[in-house]
């Protein structure tokens, strides 16, 4: 599973977010499970067990839970590629 965590007004996540869909609209078969973390307790919590030395400390934070890798704040389109397995 791949997981894209985002805060809703966080501006840097809005630019993130157009690279993430890039992704699904270039690579059908990667889905991107969206995650938002400044009004949701639940992913709040998600988000601290898998930063779990708190490297990124914030959004956007993205985690790859078969390969373990993750990226942290915005990154250029072929680091999304990949941390998404997209060779």
């Amino acid at each position: 599973m791949l997981y894209e965590f985002y805060g809703e007004e966080c501006p840097h996540c809005q630019k993130m977010r157009k690279l993430t869909n890039k992704l699904m609209e270039e690579y059908p078969q990667v889905a991107v499970e969206r995650k938002e973390v400044w009004h949701n307790k639940e992913n709040m919590e998600l988000i601290k067990k898998l930063d779990t030395e708190d490297d990124c400390g914030g959004v956007p934070f993205f985690y790859n839970d078969e390969t373990k890798a993750w990226l942290c704040g915005e990154v250029e389109y072929k680091e999304i590629k990949e941390w998404a397995g997209i060779q």
